[in-house]
């Protein structure tokens, strides 16, 4: 994943202030008499009505008990709570996503984290729960696991992964943490329907180190190709780029090693993560 978005970039934030603004010129109060009213400052008040900061549940309460509403700030902030998470994934993310679950091969290249269909529970905590509140780490943790579901369905996808071994080395976790994503990834590999290789550090500059993308194909519809770039996402459909992608993709497994020594490798570096 990319970039976090700020909270005034969540379209719920934004439907809060903007009914918070409302009804209160309905109410022909300024920012400041509300304030007062309610106990709070004029700078919250500003605050708020600007999609700066995020309502509290008792502010929420608060509001409905003033206006006489049937719970609509209540409502409002409880979307908000549950909808924080997706204001945070890359612009794009979603339709891909939607994608994924209808592939029927997927061939991903990776080239700094672990892939999200491969990440363990704690690891996917590791990653997603920096510099987010426990609620909203949990609910990452929780779709990422269900969206794995893909690869041990019945009729799952064929998918590939390439791997650049940097993504096995880069600590973002404690070690005991990563030594079981490895040992993970590891018995994925096992899976009929999941080949994993690693191109190794030695490899040098190659393709790849231009960045991580994921290629998808279905039974009846064009492949698409999925990237991120500073925090953005893209999901590209046009059959000339996509073709490029795919040739690309082909080259970056000529750069690997073969899946046996891929496994080696992984284990050598599981290893090493035990001294």
């Amino acid at each position: 994943m990319g970039s976090r978005n700020e909270p005034h970039e969540a379209p719920a934030i934004q439907t809060f202030a903007s009914e918070l603004t409302a009804w209160r010129t309905d109410a022909a109060l300024t920012k400041t008499a509300l304030a007062e009213t309610l106990g709070y400052t004029p700078q919250w008040i500003s605050q708020v009505e600007a999609a700066k900061s995020v309502p509290s549940k008792e502010f929420a309460e608060n509001l409905d008990t003033f206006y006489k509403t049937n719970g609509l700030f209540k409502r409002l902030q409880r979307r908000i709570i549950d909808t924080r998470h997706q204001a945070i994934l890359p612009p794009g993310f979603a339709a891909y996503q939607e994608r994924e679950a209808e592939a029927t091969q997927i061939r991903v290249y990776q080239l700094t984290l672990v892939h999200g269909l491969l990440q363990t529970e704690d690891y996917i905590r590791a990653v997603v729960g920096h510099r987010q509140d426990p609620d909203t780490t949990e609910r990452f943790v929780a779709e990422r696991l269900k969206r794995q579901e893909i690869l041990t369905r019945e009729n799952p996808p064929h998918v590939w992964f390439t791997l650049d071994e940097a993504a096995l080395r880069r600590e973002v976790a404690p070690r005991e943490v990563m030594r079981e994503q490895l040992a993970h990834i590891l018995s994925l590999e096992e899976r009929p329907n999941i080949a994993i290789d690693i191109v190794p550090l030695s490899a040098g500059y190659y393709p790849g180190l231009a960045g991580s993308f994921t290629i998808l194909s279905f039974t009846n519809t064009p492949d698409v190709v999925y990237g991120e770039m500073a925090g953005q996402g893209m999901l590209i459909q046009e059959p000339r780029i996509v073709a490029k992608f795919a040739v690309t993709y082909n080259s970056l497994r000529g750069d690997a090693l073969r899946v046996e020594e891929s496994r080696s490798l992984i284990t050598i570096v599981m290893e090493e993560m035990s001294t």
